[in-house]
């Protein structure tokens, strides 16, 4: 093997940047209310399948002032409650990105997602300049690579 021209293939983090234009915002902000109403969704579920499971328990009991079947459907309702908390707090955090959507400036850049591209090394590389690559788009298009290929 040539150790003069010996190269090697590596994987880096691209970090891909949206400038904010208004369809930008407004495509975010419409991706967000879509979770917020799912989560909704989940939380109607979840409300109708815990009443369903313990109304299931309460028919299948025959004495409902047993003390086991308290504790089953204690076990249910607390269940629900911790699935519908979990719930609630992805939907708070989506409704916060909401907020900070709204107040981000046009044309401010942000980062939009995290991606990986596979680079060629060489003797004599900056490694440190190869490894941080961005990708900068506007409503989708790339307008600017930054970094070293």
């Amino acid at each position: 093997m040539d150790y003069a021209t010996a190269s090697l293939m590596l994987k880096r983090p691209v970090t891909v940047k949206a400038i904010v234009t208004t369809r930008w915002k407004e495509e975010v902000q419409q991706q967000l209310q879509n979770q917020v109403s799912q989560l909704d969704k989940q939380m109607q579920q979840l409300d109708m399948q815990g009443k369903r499971t313990i109304e299931e328990i309460n028919k299948q009991a025959k004495q409902p002032a047993n003390p086991q079947i308290s504790k089953q459907i204690e076990s249910v309702q607390t269940q629900v409650n911790q699935k519908k908390s979990e719930i609630l707090n992805k939907k708070n955090q989506i409704l916060q990105q909401l907020q900070q959507i709204q107040l981000l400036e046009l044309e401010q850049e942000v980062v939009q997602a995290q991606m990986e591209s596979f680079f060629r090394l060489e003797k004599g590389d900056n490694l440190v300049k190869k490894m941080n690559v961005e990708v900068v788009i506007k409503d989708g298009v790339v307008e600017e690579i930054r970094g070293e290929l």
